[in-house]
C-alpha cells in the first residue's frame, strides 16, 4: 500500500510538472526571452534558468535551419536572411514585450 501510495505520489508530481513546461510564449510574457535584429532569442537580463536557455537552443537551431534552408533557395546569404527575420520578429512582437534594439541595448515594445 505504501509503495502505491509513493507511486502515486511520483506520478502526480511528474504530470503536474509537465503541465507547467516552459513555451516561448509564456518565456516572451514573463520577459524572460526576446526577439533580436540577428533572428534569434536572448535574454533580455543577460542570465537564464536552464529551462530558459533550453527553449532558447531549440528555437533557435530550428530558426537557424529554416533561415539556412530559405538562403540556399533565394541564393541570399545566411546573415541577410537573419537580419531579415530578425527585422519580422521584431515587427511581429507585441506591445509589452522585449526586442533588442541594434544598439544591443533592450527595450520594451
Amino acid at each position: 500500500m505504501k509503495y502505491l501510495l509513493s507511486l502515486c505520489a511520483v506520478l502526480l508530481i511528474t504530470v503536474s510538472t509537465v503541465g507547467f513546461a516552459l513555451d516561448l510564449q509564456s518565456a516572451k510574457n514573463k520577459g524572460l526571452v526576446g526577439e533580436t535584429p540577428s533572428g534569434y532569442l536572448a535574454a533580455p537580463s543577460g542570465t537564464a534558468s536552464t529551462e530558459v536557455k533550453a527553449l532558447m537552443k531549440d528555437i533557435n537551431a530550428k530558426r537557424k535551419a529554416k533561415y539556412t534552408e530559405v538562403a540556399a533557395k533565394v541564393g541570399k546569404s545566411l546573415a541577410i536572411v537573419e537580419q531579415l527575420a530578425g527585422q519580422k520578429a521584431i515587427e511581429k512582437t507585441k506591445p509589452g514585450l522585449y526586442i533588442q534594439q541594434a544598439s544591443g541595448h533592450w527595450v520594451k515594445k
